[in-house]
This record gives structure tokens, sequence and C-alpha cells, in this order.
């Protein structure tokens, strides 16, 4: 029978909810850490056992039957439960200020993997220490999506071998492979260099959005929204999503090399070219040769420097950032032929949405005055920010507010009082200084070139 007083929040106030759900979670989040010490200690057990002398072929038998018994207790596969137990292991051992982060309800367990995932390639001590430092900062404050990145681009600097040994040996397992699903439908799986991957993906979306904006015009408010109005719109023939819309591009290109319009619905000629698009920041002292920081594939992952100076080498035009030495905002962009200026620092500086944890990249979003130009906010770098239309919408017709400092932060407050600052993606990418005469400090790592 259900407890339905489980299911209701003491009172029905939207403070009180928030608070109860914040109090949960963190609740949740201290016991997997409690589980991660218990299962951490079961593996003391076994390694007790396994001192004990005896045919090699049998050491890890206490390791596998440790593993049934909890897996028959917890009626969980005991696969499964000796990947746990080795994941505890990794978490309690060698990130143990990750696992201190999520017994104090501070990051969530999703947290948790994406930080261990980037800082395992980490073997030096020292630098993984500085590296967990830098990354559980960031996991206090951001989502796991935001996360993500910021954490590979400073494990990609820690890691003891160059990037571009690293890409090369990575490259050498690029392939392609196809995988059968049901009711006649396969999965085509390949694997490529990140840079040339998220250039698929944008000109397949290219391809798609001219396609169904040609078919009755499509607002700027993302999938959701040019689905719904397919929906509500009785006159459209083609009902296709966008991403039904992109997987037909992507079988048409790769079977008849180029998106017909029987096919993609489009009505842009053949011969009308829709190329890729792909952000790269390139450090100077790096494009210089003086300096082996990696280029970075923007908001995504490091890549190695011989492919960001080709990608360079071949755009139309270079964005200079200026950054500020210690913080690393973003303080001006500039050309030597410069146009649209500000809309070019604004897309910079922020790399998608700027509302907490959304992630819409920037070319998907508009670009709203933090204090409305009715109320007299001028046009400039710090008050102009990237919103995707869901919350540009909400920003305006909600009562959440928010205000921009001059280092680019908005302060976001809810309906309710709380306080969400937003940094800009270039300030959550830490440079880590181990050297003897820094002490393992940790200072915020200024935008590259």
């Amino acid at each position: 029978m259900t407890n339905t007083a489980l299911l209701r929040p003491a009172t029905f106030g939207v403070e009180a909810v928030v608070d109860e759900l914040v109090e949960i979670r963190r609740g949740m989040a201290a016991l997997q850490a409690r589980e991660a010490a218990v299962l951490a200690r079961a593996v003391e057990v076994v390694r007790a056992q396994e001192d004990v002398p005896g045919p090699s072929e049998v050491r890890d038998v206490p390791l596998r039957s440790m593993a049934a018994q909890l897996g028959v207790a917890l009626r969980v596969s005991d696969r499964t439960v000796q990947r746990q137990l080795s994941d505890a292991v990794v978490l309690t051992e060698r990130f143990p200020g990750t696992w201190a982060a999520l017994a104090a309800g501070e990051v969530s367990g999703a947290h948790v993997r994406v930080i261990v995932e980037a800082g395992l390639p980490i073997d030096d001590h020292d630098a993984r220490a500085v590296f967990e430092e830098a990354a559980v900062e960031v996991a206090r404050r951001e989502t796991p999506g935001r996360l993500r990145p910021a954490v590979r681009v400073l494990a990609a600097r820690l890691h003891p071998l160059p990037l571009a040994e690293r890409h090369a040996a990575a490259a050498r397992g690029r392939g392609v492979w196809v995988r059968d699903l049901d009711d006649g439908m396969a999965e085509l799986i390949a694997t490529l260099p990140a840079h040339l991957a998220h250039g698929i993906r944008d000109r397949l979306d290219r391809y798609a959005r001219r396609a169904i904006d040609a078919r009755g015009g499509a607002g700027a408010g993302g999938d959701a929204a040019v689905e719904a109005m397919l929906l509500d719109e009785p006159t459209v023939h083609d009902t296709r999503g966008v991403d039904e819309v992109r997987a037909d591009v992507f079988a048409d290109l790769l079977l008849t090399g180029h998106a017909t319009p029987e096919v993609s619905n489009a009505s842009t000629p053949e011969g009308e070219a829709i190329v890729a698009h792909v952000q790269v920041t390139l450090p100077a002292m790096t494009a210089l040769g003086h300096d082996t920081t990696p280029a970075e594939l923007t908001g995504r992952a490091p890549i190695d420097t011989a492919t960001a100076l080709r990608l360079a080498g071949t755009a139309s035009g270079w964005d200079r950032v200026l950054t500020h030495p210690v913080t690393g905002t973003v303080l001006a962009v500039d050309r030597y032929r410069p146009s649209d200026q500000l809309k070019r620092a604004l897309r910079v500086r922020d790399e998608h949405c700027r509302f907490p944890g959304c992630r819409i990249p920037v070319r998907r979003c508009d670009i709203d005055h933090t204090t409305a130009r009715e109320h007299d906010g001028p046009t400039e770098l710090g008050n102009l920010a990237h919103l995707c239309r869901r919350h540009h919408t909400l920003k305006h017709h909600s009562a959440w507010r928010v205000r921009q400092t001059p280092d680019g932060i908005l302060h976001w407050t809810s309906p309710t009082g709380r306080h969400y600052p937003d940094r800009p993606a270039r300030t959550l990418v830490f440079m880590p200084d181990v050297g003897p005469d820094r002490g393992g400090v940790i200072d915020e790592f200024p935008a590259p070139f």
C-alpha cells in the first residue's frame, strides 16, 4: 500500500518543494558515498584473503565470492557487483576529494562519473590531486554536461603523453560498424576524430533546418518547437521531425553524394553547397610553437595541435581573444578587418545558452539584453548574453530575474529568491601549476588565442 504522505511535500509552497528536493538529492549523494565506502571495505576484506598462498588460478576466487554474496543479497548480477567494487576502490583511493564532496552532498553521482572518467588517465598523484581539486570546484556549481568539456581539457593538459601522440594512437581505432535493431532498423556507428564528427553533425543540421524552413518556416525555438509546430499544423504534409530529416539527409549524402529534394524535401539546389562549421580555440603560444597547451574543439574536447593549425590555415578569418590574465574572463575580441565585432565577442565568451545548466549552442540562441533596452539597457558586451528561445522566454515572462557583472557572470534569481551564478564557459577551464615554487596552487587559466 502506497504511503501517500511520502508523495506530498509538507507544504505546497514552491520554496518548500525546492528545499525538500535539494535535501533529498543531498541525502542521496551522501548514501552513494557511504555505499562506495562499504564496497571499498569489502575489497579490503578480499585483499586480506588474497594474501594467503595458493595457486595463481584461484587468487581471484575471494573477489568472485564476495561479488557473488553481495549480488545474491542485493538481487544484482555478481558481474555488476564486481564492477561496482572496482569503481568504489578507484573513487575512494584515487579520488578522495571527489568522494568527500559526494559524501557532503555537494556533487552528484553523475558529477563523480564525469570527474573519474576524465581523471583516470592521469597517473601522477600530485597532478591528479590538482586536477581533482579544480574539477570538484567546477562540479559544485555546474551540471555534469557543462562539467565534462571543462575537465576533459584540464585532464588533457595534465596527461603525461602529448595530445598529438594520444590522438594518433586513438585515430588508428577509427572505423564504422552496423548494429542491427528490432523492426527492420539498424544503427550505423562511426568512430572519427572529434572535429570531423562534429563537422558532419553540423552539416546535417544545416541541411535539415533548411529543409524544414522550406516547407513552411520554423521558428528559432529549437527541435521541440519545430516538432510541435509540425504536429499543430494540419496543412503540412511532411511531418518529419528534425532528427528524422537529419537521418534521411545523412543516408542520402552517403548513398548519392548530395541531399536530393526527393529525400530531404529541401528547395536548396543540389549545386549549392552547405558546409560544416566547427569552432576551434588555439592558444597563441601553441600556434607559434612555444608551448604545448592543447587546442580545443570549443565546448567539446581538446584536439591535437596539427589538426587545429590545419583548420586555422583554411579558416576565412581568425578572432583574437583578449582575456584577463587571472580569471580568464573575455575582455575583447577583434580582427584586422572587424565585422560584427560585438557578436563575435559574445559567441566566444558564451559558447552556449547562459541559463544555468543549458548547453544549447550560441548559433541556436538569441542575443538578449540583460537589462532591457526599454529600461535604458546599453547594447554592449556587459549587458548582452546568449539565451536559447526557451530560457529567453522564461526570462521575460516569469518571475526569474538576472543581472550581469563586468566579468560576464550572469546572476540568476529564481522566483523564490534562490541565487544561481552562471559563469562564462572560458572561465571553467583551469590551468594547474604544480611546480615547486607554487606548491600546487590552482589558477584560472586565461582563454587561449
